[in-house]
């Protein structure tokens, strides 16, 4: 991120600080494919379409909303990226992960991320959710390519994801009731989704997930010093592992089959992140 880009970011944190009312943020959210709908569940909720923040790009997939939303979840003051924008819609990985640096910006000191993502591991199962351990980046770009204003310029990634706020992930599935587990998210360029070669070659490298996002954020974010977890609903099997074929219909119908299990896990992990600030 060079010098113009951290004043693009600067300009939409002034505005989205001037268009609400509410707590600035301690923790950040950010709601994929489907997921969306614990942006609603807000007290005190605060709105801004993406096409409003000056700078922000647009999602054009469905089951992105494309809003920026503020509010408080669990007691918490919160910003919920209600949609993320993707590589395969035309964007550089820079402007990928312009949201979360705007959650940074916002004063955002933990982000918590979800996606949708295509079940390689035979443990998982269309429904179950699955904290993300670590990461695999085959995207073929990195969004820390070029000038860089913020953050060091080899940033450590040996914990992308933070230690403890998995511990407080488990204990607020354990406590919501929600089977959860663990694993290897593979991210991918998309938007095809993968071959049965391909997943065959990503379960040999030790993926046990697969999709088309996150990665990116994640490493931006990290590179800001912001504490990081992350959850994917996996909304189908993997290309070669069933007999359906694969299509964004089933993600969204599959998120919204897991709705109230994956709020109650997201409300109960931010409630216990924001006793400990």
């Amino acid at each position: 991120m060079d010098a113009s880009e951290a004043n693009k970011l600067s300009e939409a944190a002034t505005f989205v600080q001037r268009s609400t009312a509410g707590a600035a943020p301690r923790i950040g959210l950010v709601l994929g494919s489907g997921l969306g709908a614990l942006a609603d569940e807000l007290a005190g909720l605060e709105r801004l379409s993406y096409a409003t923040i000056p700078h922000h790009p647009t999602s054009t997939v469905a089951g992105h909303a494309g809003n920026l939303c503020l509010g408080q979840l669990a007691g918490v003051p919160v910003a919920c990226m209600q949609g993320r924008v993707h590589a395969y819609e035309g964007h550089p990985l820079s402007r990928v992960v312009f949201g979360v640096r705007l959650l940074a910006e916002l004063g955002c000191g933990v982000v918590l991320l979800s996606n949708a993502a295509g079940g390689i591991a035979e443990r998982l199962h269309a429904g179950s959710l699955m904290r993300i351990e670590d990461h695999l980046n085959l995207m073929g770009d990195s969004p820390l390519r070029g000038p860089s204003a913020r953050g060091p310029r080899f940033p450590d990634m040996s914990q992308a994801y933070d230690r403890e706020l998995a511990q407080l992930c488990e204990l607020s599935a354990q406590e919501a009731g929600v089977a959860l587990e663990r694993g290897v998210y593979a991210g991918l360029l998309g938007p095809s989704y993968e071959t049965p070669a391909e997943i065959r070659m990503l379960k040999t490298l030790g993926a046990d997930a697969v999709g088309m996002s996150t990665v990116p954020e994640v490493i931006a974010l990290r590179q800001m010093g912001v504490r990081v977890g992350a959850v994917s609903c996996i909304t189908n099997l993997a290309a070669g592992l069933s007999s359906e074929l694969l299509s964004h219909v089933e993600v969204e119908a599959t998120a919204a089959r897991v709705k109230s299990d994956f709020i109650r896990l997201f409300a109960g992990w931010v409630r216990r992140i924001g006793g400990q600030a």
